[in-house]
Order: C-alpha cells, then sequence, then structure tokens
C-alpha cells in the first residue's frame, strides 16, 4: 500500500507539473488522491486541512516572510544601488570589475534580505545596462548572477537555516547562522575568482585610474544603514538578544529607515 501510494504521488505530481500547475497545488492533489486509496474523501479533506494548518502554525516561520518583507523594503529604498557602489568601489580595479561587484553585491544583499531571488533581481537589475555598455558576454553575466546569488541563502539571515531549525526539531537559529557565514563567504569568493579568471581570458578592464579614497569613504556611508543592518539583526540573534522571529520584525522595521534616508 505504500508503495502504491508513492507511486500515485509521483505520477500524479509529474503529470500536473509537466501541464504547468503551481507546485503548491500540484503537492496536495496528488498527496489528497494518494490518501483517497485508504480512507474516504471526507476524511481525507479534513486530515489534509489539519496537516497543512499544522504544518504552517509554526510561530518560528513568520521570520521568513518578514526577512523577505525587509529585503523588498530595501529594494525600494534604493539600497542594492548603494551596496553595488560601495563593492564597486572596492573591487572596481580587479579585471572584469562589474562581473566581480556582481557577486559581491549578492553576497551583502543576500546577507541582509535573506533571499537570493531577491538579490538576483535586485543586483542583477543593477549592473546589467553597464555590462551591456562595456560589451560584456550576456551569458556570462546571467551566469554570473545566477551562480553568486544563492550564497545569502547561506549568509544569514537565511530562510533556508531557519526552515532547517524547525525542520530538524529546534536546532539553534542563532547557531545555524554562525555556521553559514564561513560557507557563505568562501562560495561568494570562490565564485569571484573565477569571475577574475574568465574576465582576465575574455580581456574584460577595471575602472582605469588610480584607486580612489574619497569615493570609497562616500560610498561606505551610503551603505553604512544597509550594513548595519546585518550587525543589528544579526548580533542580536546571536548574542541570545531576541528570537530569530523577533530579529525579522525589527528589520523590516529598521529596514523602513534607509529608505527614508
Amino acid at each position: 500500500m505504500a508503495i502504491q501510494s508513492l507511486l500515485i504521488i509521483l505520477i500524479v505530481l509529474a503529470v500536473l507539473l509537466i501541464v504547468g500547475v503551481p507546485i503548491s497545488y500540484s503537492i496536495g492533489i496528488s498527496a489528497l488522491i494518494a490518501i483517497l486509496q485508504t480512507v474516504p474523501l471526507e476524511v481525507s479533506v479534513v486530515t489534509g486541512a489539519q496537516r497543512i494548518f499544522v504544518g504552517m502554525s509554526k510561530f518560528s516561520l513568520t521570520a521568513i516572510p518578514f526577512f523577505i518583507l525587509a529585503g523588498n523594503l530595501m529594494n525600494q529604498g534604493g539600497i542594492a544601488k548603494r551596496l553595488v557602489d560601495f563593492v564597486m568601489a572596492i573591487l572596481g580595479k580587479l579585471p572584469g570589475a562589474l562581473l566581480v561587484t556582481n557577486v559581491g553585491a549578492n553576497a551583502l544583499f543576500g546577507a541582509i534580505s535573506g533571499s537570493a531571488s531577491a538579490a538576483a533581481a535586485a543586483v542583477g537589475s543593477m549592473v546589467e545596462k553597464g555590462e551591456e555598455e562595456q560589451g560584456y558576454d550576456k551569458a556570462l553575466c546571467a551566469a554570473t548572477n545566477g551562480a553568486s546569488a544563492p550564497s545569502g541563502l547561506l549568509i544569514p539571515p537565511s530562510n533556508a537555516l531557519i526552515t532547517y531549525s524547525l525542520a530538524a526539531g529546534g536546532t539553534s537559529v542563532a547557531a545555524l547562522f554562525m555556521a553559514g557565514y564561513i560557507p557563505g563567504i568562501i562560495w561568494a569568493v570562490a565564485c569571484m575568482i573565477v569571475a577574475v579568471i574568465i574576465a582576465k581570458k575574455k580581456g574584460y578592464k577595471g575602472i582605469p585610474g588610480k584607486y580612489d579614497w574619497k569615493n570609497l569613504g562616500i560610498c561606505t556611508l551610503r551603505a553604512l544603514p544597509a550594513l548595519s543592518l546585518i550587525i543589528v539583526v544579526i548580533g542580536g540573534i546571536i548574542g541570545g538578544v531576541f528570537t530569530a522571529t523577533e530579529g525579522s520584525a525589527i528589520a523590516v522595521v529598521y529596514a523602513l529607515v534607509p529608505g527614508i534616508i
């Protein structure tokens, strides 16, 4: 019976996904059809609704939409542009400056918003015009953006780590956040190294001239409100001042400030 139910779920799920049904609906429908093999329809619907409610009634899960909302607020407030300028001021002299900037800005924005998709959309749109003007390969730019954006899934605050904490039965979110920093940074640095190597082969140059310390200072001051969020929120969570859920709410309130400034 278990094997039969598993086959039903896999087959129905595959068919629904192929015809274009949204993933959430596909999973629900396939699970409901599998349950119907053992219990009546009325019981199946009630059981399914109960399990959905139990799965959603996790207080810690509210941290995920809050962090995503904080990232969207910062994006609308121009934070992505400030982070791109900040990273460009630091790494702009390297070959393939825009590629390296894309990687660094993705890591920073992902660390702030906790969302890889938000980082890829926000930062990618900021560097796209410059890459086109300088004749960068579009496929290479897309690959760089797509490969570096998921570093935000490791660098705290990470929605994936919060979800894992619940699935693992209450593993400390603060401990997971601490464990995510080094792998996330290694991911970003590795993407930068690959981008620089490919940029040298293709002849992409960095920003000419001497290092502009004045511009770096200005860009740092403009990006400071966003960078401070990492210290305030993550520092508070790791230090035990507030939980991940409370920290996400604080991040939303804090995200309004840079947008206003």
